[in-house]
C-alpha cells in the first residue's frame, strides 16, 4: 500500500488527485501528516478527492489514527488516515 506524506506546503488539489488515482488502482492508500497546518491541508485534500472519484461512483473513506513515526532521529506523533475506496452510495 502506498503511504503520501503530506506537509504544511502541499497543495491540497495535487494530493486530491494523487489520493483519487491510487484509490482507482489499488482501493486504498495511507496519508501521514505531521502538525495541525499538514492535517488542514489534507482534510481538504480528502474533500476534493471525493469530487474527483464522483464519476467513477467511487466514494472513500477515512480512518484517522495517531501514529509515532521516526523523523531525523526524533520520534514524533503523526496522524495517519487509512483512505479506502468504496462504491457511492454504501453506508
Amino acid at each position: 500500500m502506498e503511504t503520501l506524506r503530506v506537509s504544511a506546503t502541499s497543495r491540497p488539489n495535487a494530493i486530491a488527485g494523487a489520493i483519487a488515482a491510487l484509490l482507482r488502482s489499488q482501493g486504498s492508500v495511507d496519508i501521514q501528516a505531521i502538525g495541525p497546518a499538514a492535517v488542514n491541508q489534507t482534510v481538504k485534500a480528502l474533500a476534493i478527492a471525493r469530487g474527483y472519484l464522483v464519476n467513477d461512483g467511487l466514494d472513500l473513506c477515512a480512518q484517522p489514527a495517531f501514529v509515532k513515526l521516526d523523523v531525523q532521529n526524533e520520534e514524533r506523533t503523526a496522524l495517519n488516515f487509512h483512505v479506502l475506496a468504496r462504491p457511492l452510495g454504501s453506508a
